[in-house]
């Protein structure tokens, strides 16, 4: 397997009860980079992960993370990773502070270290006046804050995030995001795994669509979008009552079913400029009165639901499983 590669897997497979979940998935993230996991509920995501991070056992296939072999080297990969799941993994009856430099103390950093540590973090992630507090007392917001802490504490070469700012808000959620770019300045390679597409697109380096336990796209944020999503026509109407009107104008003009927007807009990918004009034509000659008409390049998530069929964001279930 190539060392340019921090997580390297071939043929990957996971099954639960006669149910694949994983069905021969390969991942690469080159050293230094963060790659993008996306994928509904169900397509395999945290089974994924849970595999590299040899928290669970492979049917089938073979990974190497950090240079070392998932499966028959598994104490020298957990040495160098750091893990932050979909649900904080602290200890309730321990303080925020006590919390990190166990989690220092247990990464060998040696308990002065791992209070300096401790104390820089609970600064960095906003928990420095709840620090005495146990953790018990924590909000949702303030658990996973802590949760994510934990995991970078030891400055691992190799950090698995599963969807690491749910619960947080917008805020402490972009805090987070510099903190993973100034990982990964460093050295840090990063798996994330999210259901906020936005996060995907404001940090992967490369991005994987996993459906059905297997991997269904591809590349950059700007080459999915190029390569599945295209362009769009977006048009909006002055007059609440013409946008049944303008729907059907757009579905017939595009061959496509348009997409209600708030603000009494739709929206419907295009081919070209000839189909451009053919919509606005057929928008004038229905008397469709228009306070807007733009043309733009698919977004992410429209990229996601083109391939999916689903939305990126959806309840939440439980394991066997899974997310």
């Amino acid at each position: 397997m190539n060392q340019d590669y921090a997580i390297q897997a071939e043929g990957l497979v996971k099954r639960y009860q006669g149910v694949t979940a994983l069905a021969g998935v390969d991942v690469r993230v080159p050293v230094g980079s963060i790659a993008g996991l996306l994928g509904p509920n169900g397509a395999g995501k945290t089974t994924a992960v849970r595999i590299l991070a040899t928290l669970l056992p492979m049917d089938a296939g073979r990974a190497r993370v950090a240079g070392y072999d998932v499966s028959r080297q598994p104490d020298q990969v957990r040495a160098r990773i750091g893990l932050a799941g979909q649900y904080a993994a602290i200890d309730e009856r321990l303080t925020g502070r006590e919390n990190l430099v166990l989690i220092g103390t247990l990464c060998h950093l040696g308990r002065t270290a791992a209070a300096l540590r401790a104390d820089e973090l609970l600064e960095r992630f906003d928990l420095a006046e709840v620090r005495g507090r146990q953790a018990k007392t924590y909000s949702g917001g303030m658990r996973r804050r802590l949760d994510l802490a934990a995991a970078i504490l030891a400055s691992p070469p190799v950090l698995f995030l599963d969807e690491p700012t749910t619960g947080l808000d917008p805020a402490a959620r972009i805090e987070l995001w510099q903190v993973i770019r100034d990982l990964t300045a460093n050295g840090t390679s990063v798996l994330l795994t999210t259901q906020y597409l936005e996060e995907a697109d404001q940090l992967a380096d490369q991005i994987m669509v996993l459906a059905a336990g297997q991997i269904i796209a591809e590349g950059t944020s700007q080459e999915l979008k190029r390569n599945f999503g295209g362009q769009r026509v977006e048009i909006s109407v002055s007059r609440p009552d013409q946008l049944g009107v303008a729907m059907a104008v757009l579905a017939r003009a595009t061959g496509e079913v348009p997409e209600a927007a708030p603000a009494h807009m739709t929206s419907a990918p295009i081919d070209g400029g000839a189909m451009i004009a053919k919509v606005a034509s057929e928008l004038a000659a229905a008397s469709i009165d228009l306070s807007g008409f733009t043309v733009r390049n698919a977004t992410l998530d429209e990229v996601f639901l083109g391939l999916t069929g689903r939305s990126a964001i959806a309840p939440h279930v439980q394991d066997g499983e899974e997310a």
